[in-house]
């Protein structure tokens, strides 16, 4: 995977254009965010997202990415904002209008262009 095809990844994310960004996942991609979830399979990503993003607007920047033919590491800010009351969120509790910035460490594994693997940590709030 190339950076330019990295990017375009990043800003489907970013536009909610699920067809596009859920198109980079391997069919039974595994997807960890640190200690708090893991979700197997394309399916259980968007769907996750579907969810996530009917409630918190979520845009990511790279600060630092190195990209070779098997892994990705990406060190990114994001900017979560929320659109939607969600007090019982599993990750953390959020209300309409709240904003929450940090910085976070993505490992990906790739396959043939998708992504087989993703490990995500927080690096720090902001």
């Amino acid at each position: 995977m190339t950076r330019d095809e990295f990017e375009a990844y990043l800003a489907a994310f970013n536009r909610e254009d699920f067809p596009t960004f859920s198109s980079y996942y391997a069919e039974e991609v595994e997807f960890n965010l640190g200690d708090r979830k893991q979700i197997i399979g394309r399916q259980g990503i968007i769907d996750f997202y579907r969810e996530v993003k009917q409630h918190i607007h979520e845009a990511l920047t790279i600060i630092d990415l190195v990209i070779t033919p098997t892994r990705i590491a990406l060190h990114n800010g994001t900017v979560f904002t929320t659109i939607k009351d969600w007090p019982d969120f599993e990750l953390w509790p959020t209300m309409k209008g709240d904003v929450r910035r940090i910085e976070s460490i993505n490992l990906y594994e790739v396959e043939d262009g998708r992504f087989t693997r993703i490990k995500s940590a927080r690096y720090k709030q902001l």
